[in-house]
């Protein structure tokens, strides 16, 4: 018997072409894989034999969350299984700190379920609506809130993982204190599925905020920006949700390509700010504080619309960076000018999380021809500004090679070492993050 035929008996599965095609192909369109077997398991158990089967066979498996993942890191290439967790989809215990979701759960789901319970989990995205848990967590996800609650990885209180033999790692506690040496859930967020496969997690819940406001500023460019944002964090002793920036470029992206969208007011660059906010903190004619949970929602339309109004623009280059905040708008305007000297036709998108100085530095272009060269001059410019080339959506395929240009050697080296120690056949994901 074949490991394919062994690997159906395990779980629900798919040969099915038409059933397998949406989750071979990103959703840019920018990678297309394929996979001879779609396995489908609805519980950990499953997920365990069918790892020990493909780690006996030495047979790759590739896993996929909501497949909204940007840099190729959910998509077999080379006629690996592919392995989906979206029937992991039960919230399995909601408490006043905390709740503890299966990997396939949808991010909204969670945020809903919270909710319901009287509490808030800050987690959110554009992709909120189809992403799951298991994915934002193999990612170490950032999204909107990252100024207030902090990256994925903050969130966390435990993990169930099975690993590359099948092996399941039980740690899904729900303590907040817990030193007992070795923190092993980390190594798992952000490991794109390389190291093993989250199953389950418990995440930590928050109270509600008791005045949450939302306002959209004008302001003159990026340093106008960094100097709201210091204003407003003092003026709220720190507590503000979100800082986003928004470019006068992509606003009329959204206005060209997102039906019933409408532009606030006139400006060169936009903020788009949440926290305990009151008109006199904003102290500026320029600037709208939604006066409704539908006005809110307007407001956020016009960030969240940005990527897919860049998408139907046409071509562009992407980069997911981010460097210190004070240094947000020396770096804009010298990169901007290194990209174009490149490529003079393209057109700078750079919008995002400017509160936690990280930037999608974009460029909408006619011709991807260079994206190679732009992605170098971007990234070298974001470690003069002792930045990082990859804030918050992974590494996957797309910047596999480039990551030992800036990371140390050394740093390379424990990263191959922990490959090796957890996945000695390399069948996790493999090809991804990092060369084995």
């Amino acid at each position: 018997m074949t490991a394919l035929d062994r690997l159906k008996q395990v779980c629900a599965h798919s040969e099915d072409p038409s059933e397998i095609a949406p989750h071979v192909e990103e959703w840019r369109g920018s990678y297309h894989g394929r996979t001879p077997l779609l396995l489908k398991p609805s519980t950990t158990d499953e997920v365990s034999r069918a790892l020990a089967i493909c780690h006996e066979t030495g047979t790759a498996v590739v896993p996929q969350g909501g497949n909204t993942g940007l840099v190729g890191g959910q998509i077999p290439f080379h006629d690996e299984v592919l392995l989906t967790t979206a029937r992991l989809n039960r919230v399995r215990d909601v408490a006043s700190d905390h709740i503890v979701v299966e990997a396939g759960v949808i991010l909204a789901k969670v945020q809903k379920a919270a909710d319901d319970a009287g509490r808030f989990f800050p987690l959110s995205l554009a992709s909120e609506g189809s992403a799951t848990i298991g994915g934002n967590l193999s990612t170490n996800a950032g999204g909107v809130n990252v100024l207030r609650y902090g990256m994925a990885r903050e969130l966390v209180l435990g993990l169930e993982v099975v690993l590359a033999d099948g092996r399941v790692l039980d740690l899904l506690r729900s303590l907040r204190k817990d030193n007992t040496g070795y923190d092993l859930k980390q190594m798992f967020i952000g490991a794109e599925g390389t190291l093993g496969i989250v199953t389950a997690a418990a995440l930590k819940l928050f109270a509600k905020p008791a005045h949450q406001a939302t306002a959209f500023v004008g302001v003159d460019d990026p340093k106008a920006a960094v100097a709201l944002l210091d204003r407003l964090q003092d003026a709220t002793g720190g507590l503000l949700t979100a800082f986003e920036l928004i470019p006068r470029a992509g606003l009329d992206l959204v206005l060209k390509h997102i039906p019933d969208t409408r532009e606030p007011f006139a400006a060169p660059w936009y903020a788009l700010v949440e926290g305990p906010l009151t008109p006199e903190m904003l102290g500026d004619d320029n600037a709208v504080l939604a006066a409704s949970e539908a006005q809110r929602t307007a407001l956020w339309r016009l960030r969240e619309s940005l990527s897919e109004a860049q998408k139907k623009e046409g071509p562009s280059l992407k980069h997911d960076i981010s460097v210190p905040i004070a240094s947000i708008p020396d770096f804009v305007v010298k990169a901007v000018a290194a990209v174009q000297t490149l490529v003079p036709e393209a057109r700078p998108i750079s919008f995002g999380h400017l509160g936690d100085g990280n930037l999608h530095f974009n460029f909408n272009v006619g011709d991807l021809s260079k994206r190679a060269e732009v992605a170098r001059i971007v990234h070298d410019m974001v470690r003069d500004f002792g930045g990082s080339m990859s804030a918050e959506h992974g590494i996957g395929t797309t910047k596999r090679d480039e990551l030992v240009r800036y990371k140390s050697p050394l740093e390379i080296e424990l990263m191959r070492a922990l490959k090796r120690t957890l996945d000695p056949k390399n069948v996790l994901n493999p090809g991804k993050l990092i060369s084995a």
